[in-house]
């Protein structure tokens, strides 16, 4: 379908209190595009200035297009444990970029508040409109507004920027019990309710937005959060974190159409004191979900894991003598570790270092010194070239599996093309030097049994990226004999031929390619695959230099 200007968009309607806030599946068998209040924000694209978004007939975009930009508008908390410096961590821990525009200084710990400062209002609208000018915002958070000024402030910018996505956390009950905001304050916030797509209160501050006395029951914090579900036109996310007992469930509930709909999300408590900023850290993690994935129960299912998970851990951190905070990274440290990554370019200098006394001892074998020179016995290159011919032919079968096991269409063809070279290019060489009897009467020696065993176990073991780690050897090695022995070959030189064949352009760009493949393999595996992969490479290239090292060990039995 063309995007232009006469373009019959059908749009869905404007307003979420005129139907369900649901994010639902939408009935239309072909892509559509969707008014953007609809529309998850990574998949919007802007025609002519205007937001709108693409739809497939399942009313589901086929992959996330960016990492969503999520904004926490929202107080501070110097230990880390709540407020921005929560949402911050909770963006980023669940897949987000996060910003953040300051709306109090708050000077607290684990113990709680001591005092709040409230920069002036001009200042706020500056730091919302540097953001919103800049930055194009894939969802809000917003957190504590401490005063009616403030929520006015917040309102009104949301009004003129239209944020895709809102979350509000309505920070309004101090840990102590005590009300944070005066009556006009808590009116300007269910105002500001009304703006967001969903609100994510305890329940306390449920009871203040229902204006009604808080539940004390998990039934009733159902039936209430439908109520202010219904009166905002707006999801809520029903907690039962407040109530006794083991379980803590959770539910989202959605009241704003003819019934009430409700998906719950069973949970047992923790025994814990690192609760501190829970409130900021789920909100902020839904908004960054959200934004991903455009379902809000996939959003909360999987929030709600990463949470638990978190406050697990959070003891571990060891902050603070009150009400702990929880351990944001704990999954990710645990399963990604903090070890950055190597590029190719280091792979591949790591990786040649490490054979480096590998080579030194090819360099100085007799072998490859007559090689060079000419002077090598021709009976000692022809047993070589016999073995090597024997080795080329299962050497030739696993750079077929490799093929096999590739995972993209390249790789699978520059596999099956060297497969076919070893056999064509490389045995044409052999053919020159070995009778056809001679072929067919020579049997692999101990060194090519061993060598060809190593490579035939390792793709039978089918890792891909251990086996074509395995294979980079006869390239790089071979090349790199080959080109600082071609310096020695001359007309006369009696194996010219077998110098030409490994410094020739065809077979050092193979060389080329094959090195960049393993590179980027390993450069893109976990620690302990990228170190299976480097000692495969050097478990190899020791085989490569005991198959130079048999001519001479051959010779040496014969003298005997």
């Amino acid at each position: 379908m063309g995007l232009s200007d006469s373009v019959a968009l059908p749009l869905c309607p404007a307003s979420r209190s005129a139907g369900s806030a649901w994010a639902t599946l939408l009935p239309f068998d072909e892509p559509v595009l969707l008014a953007p209040q609809w529309c998850r924000p990574s998949a919007r694209l802007k025609i002519r200035g205007r937001s709108l978004c693409l739809f497939d007939g399942n009313g589901v975009m086929p992959r996330d297009a960016r990492i969503p930009r999520v904004l926490s508008i929202a107080g501070t908390d110097p230990t880390g444990g709540a407020g921005i410096q929560a949402d911050l961590k909770s963006i980023a821990a669940n897949g987000g970029y996060g910003m953040a525009v300051v709306t109090a200084l708050v000077a607290q710990n684990t113990h709680g508040v001591r005092s709040v400062h409230v920069p002036p209002l001009p200042f706020l609208l500056e730091q919302l409109e540097a953001v919103s000018d800049d930055v194009e915002i894939d969802a809000v958070k917003i957190g504590m507004l401490a005063t009616t000024e403030v929520i006015h402030a917040v309102t009104g910018w949301l009004d003129r920027v239209t944020p895709p996505v809102v979350v509000l956390d309505p920070v309004m009950i101090a840990t102590s019990g005590d009300r944070l905001l005066d009556r006009n304050a808590e009116q300007a916030l269910r105002e500001l309710a009304s703006r967001a797509h969903l609100l994510t209160p305890n329940i306390p501050e449920l009871a203040i937005l229902a204006n009604e006395p808080a539940a004390t029951h998990w039934q009733g914090v159902l039936e209430q959060a439908g109520r202010v579900s219904a009166r905002y036109g707006v999801l809520v996310l029903a907690k039962g974190g407040h109530l006794d007992g083991e379980s803590v469930p959770d539910a989202l509930v959605d009241g704003a159409g003819d019934t009430v709909r409700t998906i719950e999300f069973p949970g047992t408590r923790i025994n814990t004191t690192n609760t501190h900023g829970t409130g900021c850290s789920l909100s902020s993690a839904l908004a960054t979900r959200y934004a991903r994935s455009g379902q809000w129960e996939e959003a909360m299912a999987k929030s709600k894991r990463w949470l638990t998970e978190s406050i697990r851990h959070g003891a571990a951190l060891e902050v603070g003598t009150g009400h702990g905070p929880i351990s944001h990274f704990a999954g990710l440290w645990e399963r990604g570790g903090t070890t950055t990554r190597p590029t190719p370019d280091e792979v591949k200098a790591n990786w040649w270092e490490h054979i480096h006394s590998i080579k030194q001892k090819i360099d100085n074998l007799p072998f490859v010194r007559g090689l060079g020179d000419g002077t090598l016995d021709r009976d000692a290159f022809v047993w070589y070239l016999s073995q090597d011919a024997l080795y080329l032919r299962d050497y030739s079968r696993v750079l077929a599996a490799a093929s096999s096991l590739a995972p993209t269409t390249a790789e699978q063809a520059f596999w099956a093309q060297s497969a076919q070279g070893a056999i064509v290019g490389e045995l044409q060489l052999h053919e020159s030097w070995i009778s056809t009897k001679a072929r067919h009467e020579a049997q692999p020696s101990v060194t090519t049994t061993e060598y060809t065993n190593h490579l035939l176990a390792t793709a039978a073991r089918g890792d891909y990226r251990v086996l074509i780690a395995a294979l980079l050897p006869c390239f790089w090695l071979y090349h790199d004999v080959g080109t600082r022995l071609q310096s020695l070959s001359h007309p006369e030189h009696p194996y010219r031929s077998w110098l030409d064949t490994y410094t020739d352009e065809n077979f050092a760009e193979s060389t080329s390619q094959a090195i960049d493949i393993v590179a980027r393999a390993a450069a893109h595996a976990d620690d302990a695959t990228r170190l299976t992969m480097r000692e495969a490479f050097r478990i190899s290239a020791a085989h490569e230099h005991a198959f130079f090292a048999a001519p001479d060990m051959l010779d040496e039995s014969n003298n005997e």
